[in-house]
């Protein structure tokens, strides 16, 4: 898909069907997460695939948003492990982890799957159920499904078009 066209149409999808996305699907888009840039190519970042039966249920307790996808995906990121600005001290994990996330939302929409970014999930449950993920700052869980189109929800939302101006969000210097 031409990436212009991809941009435009992307959305939140808050409704998925039943059918189940095929595993050489999901592979993809991990395929290509892993081709996304980070800083320094320090790769901070990990991906947690939830897949097991139990990981489902875990998952479920943790956040309501899962809008009934099968499939989901975790971003998170390990402090300090990205490269950092000598100016000021900034380090860039979290911007590298934000990078692998958007080329995750991205690649499923272009398979032509759906999803949106989850934020709100209790990282804390989270951990307990996983200790793997404690040393990582968890920034996204992404819901992988086919949009339930007979569904409100799995349209876009009217937020999806309001937008704000041009002239509010770009200034020339």
């Amino acid at each position: 898909m031409e990436f212009k066209k991809l941009a435009e149409e992307r959305y939140s999808c808050r409704k998925f069907t039943d059918k189940k996305v095929d595993k050489e699907l999901v592979e993809q888009i991990i395929e290509t997460a892993l081709k996304a840039p980070t800083a320094v190519n320090t790769q901070p970042f990990k991906i947690f695939v939830i897949d097991s039966c139990e990981a489902k249920e875990n998952i479920r307790k943790v956040t309501n948003f899962t809008f009934g996808a099968d499939t989901i995906l975790l971003v998170g990121y390990k402090k300090d492990t990205g490269w950092t600005r000598t100016y000021d001290k900034r380090n860039f994990s979290d911007v590298d982890a934000s990078i692998i996330a958007t080329h995750i939302m991205l690649q499923i929409y272009d398979l032509g799957l759906a999803t949106t970014w989850v934020g709100h999930f209790n990282v804390n449950l989270l951990k307990e159920f996983y200790p793997v993920m404690n040393d990582y700052e968890m920034i996204a869980l992404f819901p992988i499904g086919y949009a339930d189109t007979n569904s409100d929800a799995g349209r876009p939302s009217a937020y999806h078009f309001k937008k704000k101006s041009k002239e509010e969000l770009v200034e020339v210097l």
